[in-house]
């Protein structure tokens, strides 16, 4: 058995979830926030027999697509940095994902 913790953008949540209630594979979803951008992310915590998790993987990997998203630039109170206010191309979007062992599941 495994433990995969995948974090996706809250624009890829729904559909994430969509698509593991059509599987039939079980989550638990969390609200997280990012760091980079500090925009909403959801957390997903799957536990999964071996032989599921590649249909896992390809799954998310299906639901949670990069994509390009223009930001304002970051404003400098003090004024030491010129900003020209043109909105900076960031990438977005993706998932991180970590597959852990799982020692012992209980289900009570």
């Amino acid at each position: 058995m495994k433990m995969i913790i995948a974090i996706v953008q809250d624009k890829d949540s729904n559909a994430l979830s969509n698509a593991f209630i059509e599987a039939d594979v079980r989550a638990t979803k969390l609200a997280t926030t990012g760091g980079f951008l500090r925009s909403g992310n959801t957390t997903f915590m799957i536990g999964i027999a071996d032989e599921r998790v590649a249909e896992v993987l390809e799954l998310i990997k299906k639901t949670s697509s990069k994509r390009d998203e223009y930001i304002a630039p970051p404003v400098n109170v003090e004024g030491a940095l010129e900003t020209t206010g043109t909105p900076l191309e960031v990438e977005v979007g993706g998932a991180t994902i970590f597959v852990l062992p799982v020692e012992q599941f209980l289900k009570f």
